[in-house]
C-alpha cells in the first residue's frame, strides 16, 4: 500500500511542475526583431493596396499582427527617422533634421539650419539599455547615422554588419558590396538575401538568451537594382495590363508618380517579402517566434516624388496619398506599420490611432519589463496600451519639422496632425494648407480660408511645440544680384 500511495502523490506533482511550451515562453524575457524597410511607401505591399506588387508573406504576417493604418514616421527623410528610432527623441530634439549629410543649397531663398553630421555618442539608444539588461544586440543594414566613432559598435550594438555612414549601398544590391563592414559574397548574391541571412546565423548563436535584432535593409532605396531571380515574373506582368501609362502630376517643381509600374522595384519588393517569410520561418522553427515581438514599418514615404533634375523616373507610387519621401504630406510620412506582439494569437487587428517612429523607444523597453532610463527626456509614448485593445492613446498632437530643402521638391517647413486636422505650413511660400484627413486622404481640399480660428489654434500648437525643443529655424538668404 505504501508503494502505491507514492506513486498517486508523486504523478500529480510531477504534471503540475511540467510547463507548456507557451508557459515556457512567457516566463522568459521576450525577444525584439525590429525590420526597418528603406523608403517603402504606405501602398506598396498587397495588404495595403497594391495590386502590381505581391507580398504573400508580409500579407500572411499581417493577419497575425496588429496593423496600424494611421502610422508615421519621425521625418520624412531617413537619417532624423532613424535617430527617432533608437533614441525615442523628436528630430528637432536631437537637432538631425536632414540625411546626413544633407544638401542645403546656397541658391534658394533660404538657408536650411546647420544640423548634426552625426548622432551623438552621449545619446542613450535602445539599444543600450537592452545590452545593460541582459540582450544580446545586433544591428544589420543600413545605419546613415555617422562614420567612425558613430557607428552602431558605439551604441550598444555586440556586432555590426553592414552599417556605416553610407545612405545607399555603395556597390549596389549585388556582390561585391563595396562596403567596409561586409563582406563580399559569391558573385551576384543579392544583397537583401545576405542581410537576412547574417540575422538568422545570429540567432544560431544565441543560446539562451534573449536578443534584439534590428535589421535594417537597405532595399528600397535607389540604386533600383532588379532581383534577377524575380524580374521576368514583374515584366511579363507588366505586359499584360491593361493601362501601361505611366500617369504624372506636377507637385511644386517636382511630378509625383500616380502608377505602380516599375517592374525592377516589384521584384525589389518581392525579395523583400520573400526574405521576411525566410526570417519569421526561422524563428518558427527555432521554437522563437511565440516569444518574439516583431515589427515590420518603414523608415519614411515612398519615391514618388522627384525633381526633373534626376536621370531616373520616381520608382513607384502612393495614391491615394499626396506626394512622396521628403514632402510633409502624407505621402512622405505615412508609412505601413505591422507589430506582432510576443506570445499573441490574435487576427486580423486593425488599429487607427496615429503613432510615431519615436514611440518605438519607450514601447519595446515596456514590452521588455524595462524602465525607461532617469534623466533621459523622451518624446515617444509607450504603444503599449494599443497593443492591448485600449483604443486611444494619450497625446493632443504629433509634428514634423523638417526646415531644409529636397530633391523631391519639398521647401523647407513644418507640419502638425491634430485628430483629424493637418496643417502644414511653407516657409518660403509663407502660406499654410489646412487639411481634414478623415474627409480628404490626400490632401487636395485646402481649408485655411474656410477655418481661420483652427488654423491659428494649430499654427500656434505647431509653435510652441517647435520651442519646447529647440527647433532650429531656416534664415533668409541674402543672394548676389
Amino acid at each position: 500500500m505504501l508503494k502505491k500511495y507514492t506513486v498517486l502523490l508523486i504523478i500529480p506533482f510531477f504534471f503540475s511542475c511540467k510547463k507548456s511550451s507557451k508557459q515556457l515562453s512567457e516566463s522568459k524575457k521576450q525577444n525584439f526583431v525590429f525590420v526597418l524597410v528603406d523608403d517603402l511607401g504606405w501602398t506598396d505591399l498587397g495588404y495595403s493596396g497594391s495590386t502590381f506588387y505581391e507580398t504573400p508573406n508580409i500579407d500572411e504576417f499581417s493577419r497575425a499582427s496588429i496593423q496600424f493604418t494611421n502610422a508615421y514616421a519621425s521625418a520624412s527623410i531617413c537619417s532624423p527617422s532613424r535617430a527617432a528610432i533608437v533614441t525615442g527623441k523628436h528630430p528637432a530634439r536631437l537637432n538631425i533634421t536632414d540625411w546626413l549629410p544633407g544638401d542645403d543649397p546656397k541658391d534658394r531663398s533660404l538657408l536650411g539650419p546647420t544640423d548634426l553630421d552625426a548622432l551623438p555618442v552621449q545619446e542613450g539608444t535602445l539599444a543600450e539599455v537592452l545590452k545593460e539588461n541582459g540582450y544580446r544586440t545586433l544591428f544589420v543594414g543600413k545605419w546613415h547615422l555617422g562614420g567612425e566613432g558613430h557607428l552602431p559598435e558605439q551604441f550598444g550594438f555586440d556586432k555590426n554588419i553592414g552599417g556605416y555612414h553610407v545612405g545607399q549601398p555603395p556597390g549596389g544590391y549585388h556582390s561585391p558590396y563595396e562596403n567596409p563592414y561586409l563582406s563580399d559574397g559569391p558573385a551576384g548574391e543579392y544583397l537583401t538575401d545576405r542581410l537576412t541571412q547574417e540575422s538568422m546565423t545570429f540567432l544560431d548563436s544565441i543560446g539562451e538568451n534573449p536578443f534584439f535584432i534590428y535589421l535594417n535593409y537597405y532595399t528600397v532605396h535607389t540604386p533600383i537594382q532588379a532581383n534577377t531571380m524575380h524580374i521576368e515574373r514583374f515584366k511579363d506582368k507588366l505586359e499584360n495590363l491593361d493601362s501601361l501609362g505611366l500617369m504624372e502630376r506636377e507637385e511644386g517643381k517636382a511630378m509625383t508618380k500616380l502608377a505602380q509600374r516599375n517592374p525592377e522595384y516589384a521584384s525589389m519588393v518581392y525579395a523583400l517579402d520573400d526574405n521576411l517569410g525566410k526570417l519569421v520561418h526561422k524563428l518558427k522553427a527555432e521554437d522563437l517566434y511565440e516569444n518574439t515581438t516583431i515589427i515590420f514599418t518603414s523608415d519614411n514615404g515612398g519615391l514618388s516624388t522627384l525633381e526633373p533634375i534626376y536621370s531616373f523616373e520616381a520608382p513607384t507610387a502612393v495614391v491615394p496619398l499626396r506626394g512622396g519621401k521628403g514632402w510633409l504630406y502624407e505621402g512622405g510620412i505615412r508609412v505601413p506599420l505591422l507589430i506582432k506582439p510576443a506570445n499573441y494569437n490574435k487576427k486580423d487587428v486593425l488599429v487607427e490611432t496615429p503613432v510615431v517612429g519615436h514611440d518605438f523607444y519607450p514601447t519595446i523597453l515596456a514590452q521588455a519589463g524595462v524602465e525607461l532610463p532617469a534623466n533621459n527626456q523622451i518624446d515617444g509614448k509607450d504603444l503599449s496600451p494599443l497593443l492591448k485593445g485600449v483604443p486611444t492613446l494619450d497625446r493632443d498632437a504629433l509634428f514634423w519639422h523638417y526646415p531644409h530643402y529636397h530633391g523631391s521638391g519639398w521647401t523647407p517647413g513644418a507640419a502638425i496632425r491634430e485628430g483629424d486636422w493637418k496643417l502644414i505650413e511653407f516657409y518660403e511660400e509663407d502660406r499654410v494648407a489646412l487639411y481634414n484627413l478623415n474627409k480628404d486622404l490626400s490632401e487636395q481640399n485646402d481649408l485655411a480660408l474656410k477655418y481661420p480660428e483652427k488654423v491659428l489654434e494649430l499654427q500656434k500648437k505647431l509653435h510652441d511645440l517647435q520651442q519646447g525643443m529647440g527647433a532650429q529655424m531656416p534664415k533668409g538668404n541674402v543672394m548676389p544680384e
